[in-house]
């Protein structure tokens, strides 16, 4: 399974707009913040707007905002939103059937991966990525502030 961008900046782009809070977020400041092309960016947020994860606010203080809760939104379903599905290979897609499924020795293993994939996807709400993102940036900053000794004396 590859994870393309798209579902990787479709998921930083939520925990940016998750971050504010209620606060509506121009794309404008996601796209600054996270290093992504604005115009790449419109087109992600219209993904994510059709698949129900944000909303959009017109007005001078316009954006972009989360449709339900952080702790609402799990990874599987945007992933999958983004991608289509995540199978790691064509046999255990939900409606296929495998052609070679007497023979091959594999199966099983797919079914485990795919399985496991689900799990972790699944189990990770967009608030574990806003607090684990939010402390990443804490301790970036306790790394800043630890390495500056201050102006000479």
């Amino acid at each position: 399974m590859w994870v393309s961008t798209k579902a990787q900046y479709g998921l930083r782009a939520l925990i940016e707009i998750g971050r504010r809070g209620g606060d509506a977020v121009p794309l404008k400041d996601v796209s600054e913040r996270q290093g992504i092309s604005q115009h790449y960016l419109e087109q992600i947020a219209s993904n994510l707007r059709r698949a129900g994860f944000i909303r959009s606010v017109r007005g001078a203080h316009g954006g972009y905002r989360l449709s339900r809760a952080a702790a609402e939104i799990n990874v599987y379903d945007v992933v999958t939103a983004m991608e289509g599905s995540i199978a790691p290979v064509q046999c255990v897609e939900d409606d296929h059937t495998c052609e070679s499924q007497n023979v091959c020795g594999t199966q099983d293993l797919w079914h485990r991966v795919d399985a496991a994939l689900r799990d972790v996807l699944g189990g990770t709400t967009l608030a574990d990525l806003i607090v684990d993102s939010e402390r990443q940036q804490h301790a970036r900053l306790v790394q800043l502030e630890a390495s500056y000794a201050g102006p000479p004396v």
